[in-house]
């Protein structure tokens, strides 16, 4: 016989895979669909597609699946300890009678928020015009020198450099250097845009590159600030942003001149390469000397044709075909000269622009020569190789008065080779 209850009735007995069912269906009318914030832990990914790993926090861990299909649609492949943000539906894997969470989509914790405010920020400077076609304007051909913003050290400085130095090397290139990511780079990125729009103000740059390479939303979140959007429809020459891959999308992106997919994109649409120019010059000689070889022969077949319609006496016919070879004479070596004069101006125009390409590399040297220099005068250890000390107090203000200390006080003074610990003696 079954132990009674308390009030004397038999408790039902359930078959193990019927209970499991009941449970889930009473999750199902209980929780589904929920969404779940935690930490990523143990994510795998099978052969099949489908993906397994668990979602927690301090107070507790609950089993995920999410299959194949909704793991194709995910942007951005999950890691362990990342915070996430899913919706599923809960269930019990019968199997094992374990509680399963199926998740039908997943994004970084926070990322559904930053979208939001992208939008509204994106609707709220499209109806101001800021993104509007008719204001933008190409990028120029043959720029005389490039502006360009990005973060010390970045790959999009190594790729934007190389870039240009392979397509364009004789075109000057003026780095403002500007953090990418955090919440300092906004503020960043406008100022160094400022010091590059006075240079182009004064003549000195024809075109700005703004880059960066890529990253998740928040990686990226720098260039969908509404103060470097306005700052940047406000540049007095084209100007053209590479932010993060192709895929990828900016308030930036929208509000520039031209948008490229990458930074090294961005380069190459900035600049046309130097062969190309060099190029079209050998075409438009090419196309100049098969003119001149066409009107020669154009020429001779004129002579031809006033030596056939010569007639007898022989002698006069030779006087005429006498005269007609000096003429052919003549219009040859007046052809061939004429080839030669333009040989020569084509050199002299290649001379010409080497010469120039090279004056202003080397100006650009120059700029940057004195900018070290300068940034050399303003280091702080020249003043104390003069003799001069910096005092500090114990936690480390710098002492700039008398009043500012007492008797038996721990000072400590920064010499050109070192420190000296000094204590402040009794006023006489």
């Amino acid at each position: 016989m079954h132990e009674q209850s308390s009030l004397g009735l038999a408790p039902r007995i359930w078959q193990v895979g019927a209970l499991c069912r009941a449970i889930a269906d009473s999750l199902e009318a209980r929780f589904n669909p929920v969404a779940v914030r935690g930490e990523v832990s143990g994510f795998s990914r099978a052969a099949s597609g489908h993906c397994y790993f668990s979602l927690k926090d301090p107070q507790g861990q609950i089993r995920c699946a999410m299959f194949r299909r909704a793991a194709s649609l995910m942007d951005f492949q999950p890691r362990d300890g990342e915070m996430v943000e899913v919706m599923g539906r809960l269930g019990v894997y019968e199997q094992r009678g374990d509680l399963q969470l199926i998740v039908e989509s997943m994004t970084r914790a926070g990322q559904g928020a930053l979208f939001e405010r992208f939008l509204q920020l994106k609707a709220k400077l499209e109806t101001e015009g800021l993104f509007d076609a008719g204001r933008k304007r190409p990028a120029p051909a043959m720029p005389r020198a490039i502006g360009l913003v990005t973060s010390r050290g970045a790959a999009a400085l190594h790729d934007v450099v190389t870039a240009l130095s392979r397509r364009a090397p004789h075109v000057p290139v003026i780095f403002a250097p500007a953090a990418v990511q955090g919440a300092q780079a906004p503020a960043e990125l406008v100022r160094a845009l400022t010091d590059l729009y006075r240079l182009a103000e004064q003549g000195r740059i024809d075109v700005i590159l703004l880059v960066r390479g890529g990253g998740s939303i928040e990686d990226l979140w720098a260039f969908n600030d509404e103060q470097l959007a306005r700052t940047i429809v406000q540049s007095p020459v084209p100007l053209v942003c590479g932010v993060g891959h192709e895929t990828d999308f900016t308030i930036a992106d929208f509000c520039a001149d031209v948008r490229a997919p990458t930074p090294t994109a961005a380069a190459e649409l900035a600049a046309q390469a130097r062969a190309d120019w060099l190029g079209g010059v050998a075409r438009i000689e090419a196309r100049l000397l098969d003119s001149l070889w066409r009107r020669l022969d154009a020429g001779n077949q004129r002579l031809d044709i006033a030596a056939a319609r010569l007639g007898r006496p022989l002698a006069r016919m030779g006087t005429q075909q006498l005269r007609l070879g000096r003429s052919a004479h003549r219009l040859r070596y007046a052809v061939l000269g004429r080839m030669e004069k333009e040989r020569g101006r084509v050199a002299a125009a290649e001379l010409q622009l080497k010469r120039a390409l090279q004056g202003r590399a080397q100006r650009a040297a120059q700029i940057l020569e004195h900018s070290r220099i300068r940034l050399e005068l303003l280091d702080p250890r020249l003043v104390l190789q003069r003799g001069y000390a910096l005092l500090t107090d114990e936690k480390g203000a710098a002492v700039t008065s008398v009043h500012q200390t007492h008797a038996g006080q721990a000072l400590r003074a920064a010499l050109a080779d070192g420190e000296v610990a000094l204590t402040v003696a009794p006023r006489s």
